[in-house]
């Protein structure tokens, strides 16, 4: 049985670390963006839930993202007084919340609502800049009785250059989920 050498073996351990030290950025890579499509299709799954809460109740719902000094937090209301979901109803414990507040960056570790500088708006919507959340004054997607909803994009941002958008449609209420690919500079279906 023949014997290795030591400059044999430390030939081969010294490929071995090159390719464990190109292979680790890509396999980094691959997590952030598996996270940021996860919390996109999270955010989307969630919208949809609070669609179906709004038909099945037949009461409008409404999913509110807010900031705070921890960043963005989720929460879902439903109208208990049958004005719609308002802020001064809320505040004064009128439309209760349906389910805890939560966090994307609980669940997606290093993913929130966010966008890449001078991204451009996506279907030819008015570019986020500052603001990832664009629902309107109030920050809420609200839904009807009828499945129809407030229109609006939500831009989730995961680590380096991951963008993604969930659009909601207010004609159908439904939701659309894409990704930023920021060589071509444009938005495609994920």
């Amino acid at each position: 049985m023949a014997a290795f050498s030591l400059i044999e073996l430390l030939l081969v351990l010294g490929v071995a670390a090159t390719i464990v030290t190109v292979s680790i950025p890509r396999f980094a890579a691959s997590i952030d963006e598996f996270r940021a499509a996860g919390a996109a299709r999270y955010v989307s799954a969630r919208l949809q839930q609070a669609r179906t809460r709004a038909i099945a109740r037949n009461v409008d719902v409404a999913m509110r993202i807010t900031r705070d000094a921890r960043g963005y937090v989720v929460w879902t209301f439903e109208d208990d007084n049958r004005n719609g979901v308002l802020t001064r109803d809320i505040q004064d414990g009128i439309d209760l919340p349906v389910g805890p507040a939560e966090r994307l960056t609980d669940q997606f570790p290093g993913v929130d609502f966010g966008a890449l500088p001078a991204i451009p708006g996506v279907e030819g919507s008015t570019p986020p800049g500052t603001d990832p959340i664009r629902l309107g004054a109030a920050d809420s997607v609200t839904f009807t009785p009828v499945g129809t909803a407030t229109a609006g994009s939500l831009y989730i941002r995961g680590r380096g250059s991951v963008q993604y958008v969930v659009r909601v449609y207010g004609e159908t209420g439904r939701t659309r989920i894409l990704r930023y690919n920021t060589r071509t500079r444009t938005w495609f279906t994920s």
